[in-house]
């Protein structure tokens, strides 16, 4: 396990040769964090991205919005517009997750020690303090999962340290299931689930957008083999991610994803801890 170390000024040719491959690269300010959003979007004065919490890319000119910058397309890398922030640029970043990977970061021993019990060996990147294990597969992020482990995938970034040592492995359902909160002790009575308000029209998609959307989620968990409570999880989480700000959602879309996730056997008291888990990861 090597750690790379750049010096200022390597990073944008380490940036280019890593979006060659396919993984989505942003430049990292000093201590490892992306660079403030730009002008027009300072202090979330554009509304769009509240906390970088809505999938897609981020369409500013400059590097903005973390992780939703991020990007395989060399002529915005070497943009004028980027110029400036690979000329102060202290480490690079990647969106696992826009590679189609997931980083379990290992922050202390203790941490490594649990996941060499725990986990099936991979490739793994020596870190200051611990270690980034890569699987092959994306999935939700979540910070402390663990004690002194979070797992980054989409809507995450990580810096690049390195392509590290061993076979790269399938992402694992214990994985998987470390970002799902146990479901809540079954109580008996009706179970309420909330549907962000709204006048039911998405204001910046068209209708078309959000029924794909809510296909796609119920495809998802209904060709799920495994690991069902983390794909129910992360269906939900997509679907509220997309839409759970703008009012589009009704009782009818969260009716139709509970009855995919029930066909797939999961109960409806679990459909609603799922539900209600994905509303307090979106802070919503």
């Amino acid at each position: 396990m090597t750690q790379q170390t750049l010096v200022r000024g390597e990073h944008l040719p380490a940036a280019l040769s890593l979006a060659a491959s396919g993984v989505p690269v942003v430049p990292l300010r000093a201590g490892k964090v992306p660079f403030g959003n730009c002008p027009d979007c300072t202090g979330n004065a554009c509304g769009g991205r509240p906390n970088m919490k809505t999938p897609g890319p981020c369409t500013c000119p400059t590097p903005c919005h973390g992780w939703a910058a991020a990007t395989t397309n060399p002529r915005v890398l070497n943009s004028r517009e980027w110029a400036r922030a690979w000329r102060q640029a202290a480490g690079v970043a990647y969106h696992p997750g826009g590679a189609g990977l997931t980083v379990v970061d290992l922050d202390n021993a203790d941490a490594i020690a649990w996941a060499h019990a725990n986990l099936p060996a991979t490739r793994t990147v020596a870190t200051t303090r611990g270690e980034h294990w890569l699987y092959r597969g994306a999935m939700p992020s979540a910070n402390a999962v663990r004690p002194g482990v979070d797992v980054k995938s989409l809507m995450a970034y990580t810096r690049w340290l390195g392509p590290g040592t061993g076979t790269l492995a399938a992402l694992p359902d214990v994985v998987r299931d470390l970002v799902v909160r146990e479901p809540a002790p079954v109580r008996p009575g009706r179970v309420s689930v909330a549907v962000p308000a709204g006048g039911g029209r998405c204001p910046h998609r068209s209708p078309v957008f959000l029924e794909r959307g809510i296909a796609m989620a119920e495809q998802t968990i209904t060709a799920a083999s495994s690991a069902v409570h983390a794909t129910v999880f992360g269906a939900f989480l997509a679907v509220l991610s997309t839409h759970g700000r703008c009012g589009c959602l009704t009782d009818a879309h969260v009716e139709r994803l509970f009855a995919a996730a029930g066909a797939k056997g999961e109960t409806s008291r679990h459909c609603a801890d799922a539900w209600a888990n994905a509303l307090v990861r979106l802070g919503m």
